[in-house]
C-alpha cells in the first residue's frame, strides 16, 4: 500500500530544514545493527555499567519521601541540585557560581547545546567545530539555522589542533567555538596551551566557547593533562560549560546534564528550555542529587574497567593492521582507527562489516569531512563484545586480506 500515490506521506509538509539534517549516523548505525541478530555492536557510546547502587538507593528514598516528585520543577531545576552542581563547579574550577543566575538543570548535553545553539544563532550564522567532531554538533547546528565550520585536527601529529589555522576561520558571523576534550570521536585531550590559546582568541573576537564535557574523568595515564577553560575567571562572560551524568555516572537514560552560563545568556536560555522541556525530569533531577551529595567512590572502578577495555581494543587493532591503522585515545572511550584496507568510503565499509561480519562501527565520515576513510568504535562495551567483535574482524579479513 506504501506504493500508492494516495498513501504517500506529504513530505511538502515537513519544513525543508528538517528534511536536509541527517539523523546521527551512531543511532542509524545500532537500529540497522538491532536488525542483525546476534550483531557485535560498537557503534554506541553507552557505558556498559549500571547507575552506581548509591544513585539508585538516594532515588529510592525519594520517591518514598518526597510528595512532589512527580512534579515539574521550576525550569532550570531544584534549587538543590543546582546549589550542588555550583559546589562541584567550584571544587573543580575553583570559579564560583550563583546557583540562581548561572546554573541551570538540563536533560543532558545534547539538550544542552541544543538550547545553546538556539539562543545564538541567527540564520546563516556560523559555528567552529573540530574536525572530527561530534555527529550531532553538526546537525543540531544545521537544525537551528547555522553553519558549521570544520577545523581540522592534524592527524599526523595524533589529532592536535591546528592553531595557526584558527583565526582564518573566524568571520563575521561566526559565533561560537565548540570543545570537546577528551574528543570524541578521536580521544585526543587538547592541551592547556592549546585551550588557553582558544580563549584568547574567543575573547579577542567577542565569541561563545561552548565545552562539551561528557569525558572528563576518563583520562587514563594522562589526568593531568586535562584542562577545563571554564576554571579561567576572565573567560567567565564568554563560556558555557556543558557536564552530563550520562558517562561518569553511568545514568544515560536519566538524561540529567548541567549548564554553567553567564547570567544574561541563562535567561535567555530558560525561554527556549521551558518551550522544549518545561524542566528535566524531577525524577532524574533526584537522581542527580543523590550522585552530588555523596563522593563519587565509583569512579575510579569505572575508569580502570575502561582502562582495560582500551589496551583490549588497540591490542586487537594491532593484530589487524592489514585492515585497520590507529592512534592510541588518549581519554573518552572511543578509538578512530583509519581504515587501510580496500573499500569504497567509511560508510559502504561500515554497511559491509555489518550485513557480512555481524560488526557494528560508525562510519567516520558523519564526524566531519576529515573522518572520511575512518571509523568510530566504541570500548565503553564489555570485553566479550570487543573480542567478538574482532574476532568476527580476523575471521573476514583473514590475514592480509583485503575487503
Amino acid at each position: 500500500m506504501t506504493d500508492n500515490p494516495e498513501h504517500q506521506f506529504p513530505y511538502d509538509l515537513v519544513s525543508q530544514n528538517v528534511r536536509e539534517i541527517k539523523i546521527s549516523a551512531i543511532k542509524e548505525m545500532a537500529m540497522l545493527s538491532a536488525k542483525v541478530k546476534g550483531a557485535a555492536s560498537l557503534a554506541w557510546g553507552l557505558p556498559s555499567f549500571r547507575t552506581p547502587e548509591y544513585i539508585r538507593n538516594g532515588v529510592t528514598e525519594r520517591l518514598k519521601r518526597d510528595e512532589e516528585v512527580g512534579m515539574y520543577s521550576l525550569p532550570d531545576g531544584l534549587k538543590e541540585l543546582r546549589q550542588l552542581v555550583a559546589g562541584k563547579h567550584f571544587i573543580e574550577t575553583g570559579v564560583s557560581v550563583d546557583p540562581d543566575q548561572q546554573v541551570m538543570i538540563t536533560a543532558g548535553n545534547m539538550q544542552a547545546l541544543s538550547t545553546i545553539f538556539d539562543v545564538v544563532i541567527n540564520p546563516g550564522d556560523e559555528i567552529i567545530l573540530t574536525d572530527p567532531c561530534f555527529v550531532s554538533h553538526i546537525q543540531q547546528i544545521k537544525l537551528s539555522g547555522g553553519q558549521p565550520v570544520y577545523w581540522a585536527l592534524d592527524e599526523t601529529n595524533n589529532w592536535s589542533l591546528d592553531l595557526a589555522a584558527l583565526p582564518a576561520l573566524i568571520t563575521e558571523k561566526t559565533k561560537a567555538i565548540v570543545i570537546v576534550s577528551p574528543s570524541n570521536p578521536t580521544g585526543k585531550i587538547f592541551s592547556r596551551d592549546e585551550l588557553t590559546y582558544i580563549g584568547a582568541i574567543a575573547k579577542r573576537h567577542n565569541l561563545l566557547i561552548l565545552i562539551d564535557d561528557p569525558y572528563r574523568d576518563f583520562t587514563y595515564d594522562q589526568p593531568d593533562k586535562y584542562f577545563n577553560l571554564a576554571s579561567v575567571q576572565d573567560l567567565a562572560d564568554h563560556v558555557v560549560y556543558c557536564f552530563t551524568f550520562s558517562k561518569a555516572y553511568a545514568m544515560s537514560g536519566w538524561r540529567l546534564g548541567y549548564m554553567i552560563l553567564p547570567q544574561g545568556l541563562k535567561k535567555e536560555a530558560v525561554k527556549i528550555h521551558d518551550l522544549n522541556m518545561i524542566c528535566a525530569p524531577r525524577i532524574s533531577q533526584a537522581a542527580g542529587i543523590a550522585a552530588l551529595s555523596s563522593p563519587p567512590v565509583h569512579l575510579k572502578e569505572f575508569e580502570a574497567i575502561l582502562a582495560k577495555r582500551r589496551e583490549l581494543i588497540c591490542r586487537r587493532l594491532d593484530a589487524v593492521p592489514h585492515v585497520f591503522a590507529y592512534i592510541k585515545p588518549e581519554g573518552a572511550y572511543y578509538v578512530f582507527p583509519r581504515i587501510v584496507c580496500d573499500h569504497q568510503d567509511a560508510y559502504e565499509f561500515s554497511l559491509r562489516l555489518l550485513n557480512e561480519a555481524k560488526v557494528t562501527v560508525t562510519p567516520g565520515s558523519a564526524f566531519g569531512p576529515s573522518g572520511e576513510h575512518h571509523v568510530r568504535m566504541a570500548y565503553c562495551v564489555s570485553e566479550e563484545t570487543i573480542n567478538l567483535a574482532f574476532d568476527r574482524i580476523e575471521a573476514y579479513f583473514g590475514k592480509k586480506r583485503s575487503l
